[in-house]
């Protein structure tokens, strides 16, 4: 498994960085040509048509593919393994070389994912079996990608599976492992982002950090609302000529982009070389770049383009570290080897923001750089932006693409009562309560909640009308935010013991 996932995602960071390198000398070449920079968008017209293409060929190789790996984990897709990793990888690379701002990390997953799938197709393992095998495939997928081995494994059991179990764990970390060492025989041992040294922090400096956790925060809240925002309310709305239509802006965009403001094409590779080798310069250009990458990103992720947005999330937490840093040692004077650090904060608090995922998000950061100096301060931004994120009632990014895949408005007014936003609760069945033996069809739900996961004894049911529960069954219910507190008593009532 992880060798199969190895071999593909060296195949496919390679594919991207030639994609990538293409893309600049040919855009430079034609700059300098004048009128001949007109031929770019003639071939970015062609491009654009491939892609919408492809996209309507798979629908399923949409967006990152990570919601998609999650609704196969979950037993809610069945996608068709051997046309999603070619298309997918396809996709990925013209997207590359058209200059789209999206990342490599979430295709990596899905195409990680997909080859487990095949893996337990060949060796004709049941369903149970395969969707252990996608796991491990989507965590050896990041792995590779990332060139992090335990991120790969915590993002697969914090963010995919959603359990802890010892042969769950033994078997993912084997797939990510091996996958991390394959990808490094291939394309060497140096760390995907070359971030600069740092000393530890003082605890003098932690001051500077705890708000940096609330700024952190809040900005990933903001983050995912304009991504969801762009994505449902602009992009949603164009339906005539979709995907093509929807696929215009950002290619024309990108078109601009590459001639204009190149610095912010692609993942961000170039943003986080000028971040690390001059971090703290003028902040003005720091912001403008923050805001043009991010503002980019949600234009060509919104569009449904094949590629993801976790590179393009570290690129942005690097640049908020770079403003923060800037602004502390403007105020307090801090050293330069100090300074640094900050770069690193800001990785870790936007991510553990965004994802919600704040145990990754600690883990990446030791990963990307080598060293456990800032670990303390790490820990404690990840939990700081985690907690107001959530005070702030935001959601987590891969949860809310996971309902909307579903089928789920999370901005719907569905009726006066309801918020707009969605929360998932799960539940264990007691023995003896008022659900234990019942079917879902003689149980009187609270109005708006919606079983969308059972499990027993760790298998995933297909639950309908004529679905009986057993006790220590384990459901997980959709409901409103604006009732959750009733709701949650409610099923809370239904699922207690009655020994």
């Amino acid at each position: 498994m992880g060798i199969a996932v190895g071999v593909l995602i060296s195949l496919y960071r390679m594919s991207l960085s030639h994609a990538e390198r293409a893309l600049r000398s040919i855009t430079e070449f034609l700059l300098s040509g004048g009128a001949l920079a007109l031929l770019w968008f003639f071939a970015l017209a062609i491009i654009l048509v491939a892609v919408g293409r492809l996209m309507l060929w798979e629908p399923s190789t949409q967006g990152s593919g990570i919601p998609q790996i999650d609704a196969e984990v979950a037993g809610r897709a069945d996608m068709p393994w051997h046309r999603i990793i070619p298309i997918k990888f396809i996709e990925g690379v013209l997207c590359a070389f058209a200059g789209l701002s999206l990342g490599r990390e979430g295709p990596s997953v899905q195409l990680g994912g997909m080859a487990g799938k095949g893996v337990s197709k060949a060796l004709r393992r049941d369903r149970a079996n395969e969707r252990l095998l996608v796991t491990c495939g989507a965590a050896a997928g990041m792995s590779a990608a990332f060139h992090a081995p335990l991120t790969g494994v915590l993002f697969a059991v914090e963010e995919i599976h959603k359990e802890f179990s010892s042969s769950l764990i033994i078997s993912v970390m084997c797939s990510s492992v091996v996958a991390d060492f394959v990808t490094s025989a291939v394309l060497g041992i140096e760390p995907v982002v070359q971030f600069i040294s740092y000393s530890p922090m003082p605890h003098e400096l932690y001051h500077a950090v705890l708000p940096m956790g609330v700024v952190c925060g809040v900005l990933g809240v903001l983050h995912n609302k304009g991504m969801f925002f762009i994505q449902e309310q602009l992009y949603d709305r164009i339906q005539f000529g979709a995907p093509y239509t929807r696929l215009v802006i950002p290619f024309a965009i990108a078109g601009v982009v590459a001639f204009v403001y190149p610095e912010i094409m692609c993942g961000g590779d170039a943003i986080l070389e000028h971040v690390l080798e001059s971090p703290y310069g003028a902040m003005f250009p720091l912001f403008g770049l923050l805001v043009a990458k991010y503002v980019f990103t949600c234009v060509c992720f919104g569009s449904g383009a094949p590629g993801g947005t976790l590179f393009p999330l570290v690129v942005m937490g690097a640049l908020i570290g770079a403003l923060y840093g800037n602004g502390v040692s403007a105020l307090f004077g801090v050293s330069g080897s100090f300074e640094n650090a900050f770069i690193i904060l800001g990785v870790a608090g936007l991510f553990a923001s965004v994802i919600q995922a704040p145990v990754t998000a600690v883990v990446l950061v030791f990963e990307l750089t080598g060293s456990l100096n800032a670990l303390l301060a790490t820990s404690i931004i990840s939990v700081i932006s985690f907690i107001t994120a959530s005070l702030l009632r935001g959601e987590p990014f891969y949860e809310h693409l996971y309902l909307r895949l579903l089928g789920w408005r999370v901005e719907e007014d569905a009726d006066e009562e309801s918020s707009g936003s969605k929360v998932l609760k799960s539940y264990v069945i007691g023995v003896n309560s008022a659900l234990d033996g019942r079917k879902v069809s003689e149980v009187a739900w609270p109005k708006g909640t919606l079983i969308i996961v059972a499990k027993r004894a760790g298998q995933e049911l297909v639950v309908d009308g004529n679905t009986q529960f057993e006790a220590l069954d384990t459901i997980v219910v959709i409901m409103d935010v604006a009732q959750e507190d009733t709701h949650d008593e409610l099923i809370h009532a239904l699922c207690k013991a009655n020994l």
